[in-house]
């Protein structure tokens, strides 16, 4: 056994004292930020054009979280609930956004949080979220397949083109949303919407798994027409594809999406500094110029040639449709069943 002399007890004694009068030392901020979003062609723009060249010389780590955006939403609302969440930064189209925002799971933004917060163009800022990039789902094709510019959405169901429409799967919204247009109903309602999917199927519609996908059957020409974001199309014919894409006399679905902060990220300050980044005029121009989103802040900047390119005209943009939000937000489950349902079933 051993035994403490009374001066080394004494001693000890003293030197425990001492060191909880010392103040306890700072627990360092991480500098990771997990960020949820598409892989693919968008997931290494946003690596070259916002992680490498913005963040990481800030000295911030971004871990990209890739998976489609049903289970990125399911995560972001069910994980609302827990004292910290497993992504800093979200990224999901708007009315999936929408949909967690009603639920309370997104951090309020404002220009003290995200600097560039005041330079979102007015219709696109939000309490919630930030806008990274926008366009419409239009109808692309290929001119060189289908001569005649496909004006109306009625050519998404025309019968010359069985075996030959494609789909993007996890774009079910946007597809139900003309399905239901072309049948005689709102998107306050979608009635039609199931009509008009079965009728794809009795198309021989083409179901892909991502955009990479539709991109890839459009080059090789299993398909000849899709609904995809016109940005999509530009970035397409720049990779050698011939097509072409029309906002139809019915209108268009706007494509929209956004990046927020859950309430419960682990690393706030990390998310909030990706929001800024996004931002970031040189990010948005990249955004342009590499995929043909167009510019969602005051300061962004595009050459007159590409805004050509990639921009709506007046009269496109008074076509382009409303989405009732908070009804997607209530009946997009049942439209996710009715879609699987019918198509795979």
């Amino acid at each position: 056994m051993t035994r403490l002399s009374r001066r080394a007890f004494l001693a000890s004694a003293s030197a425990a004292s001492a060191s909880t009068l010392l103040p306890a030392p700072a627990i360092a901020q991480s500098k990771d930020i997990v960020v949820g979003t598409w892989g693919g062609t968008f997931g290494d723009l946003l690596k070259a054009n916002v992680d490498e060249a913005i963040l990481q010389p800030e000295g911030w780590n971004i871990l990209q979280e890739i998976s489609g955006p049903v289970p990125r939403r399911t995560k972001l609302i069910t994980e609302r609930m827990q004292r910290r969440g497993s992504m800093d930064a979200a990224l999901l189209a708007d009315f999936d956004m929408h949909a967690a925002a009603k639920v309370g799971a997104l951090e309020e933004l404002s220009a003290d949080t995200v600097p560039a917060y005041d330079n979102i163009l007015p219709f696109l800022q939000k309490k919630h979220s930030v806008p990274l990039i926008y366009s419409a789902h239009a109808v692309v094709y290929r001119k060189d397949l289908i001569t005649t510019p496909p004006e109306s959405i009625a050519e998404l169901w025309n019968p010359d083109y069985k075996g030959k429409i494609g789909l993007s799967d996890f774009l079910y919204t946007s597809n139900m949303a003309y399905a239901t247009i072309a049948n005689g109903g709102t998107l306050s309602d979608f009635d039609g919407a199931e009509t008009g999917v079965q009728a794809w199927k009795d198309l021989d519609v083409k179901l892909l798994p991502s955009t990479e996908a539709v991109g890839q059957a459009l080059a090789s020409g299993d398909i000849w027409m899709t609904i995809i974001s016109a940005a999509r199309g530009y970035s397409w014919n720049k990779s050698g594809i011939d097509l072409g894409w029309v906002i139809p006399e019915e209108g268009a679905f706007p494509a929209v999406y956004e990046a927020a902060v859950p309430k419960n990220a682990r690393n706030t300050e990390g998310g909030m500094a990706y929001m800024d980044a996004l931002l970031d005029p040189a990010a948005q121009a990249a955004f342009a110029e590499k995929m043909g989103y167009l510019p969602t802040v005051s300061n962004g900047s595009i050459s007159p040639e590409l805004a050509e390119m990639i921009g709506f005209t007046e009269a496109e943009q008074n076509r382009l449709w409303q989405p009732d939000l908070d009804f997607i937000m209530e009946n997009q489950a049942g439209m996710l069943d009715s879609w699987n349902r019918i198509l795979k079933g």
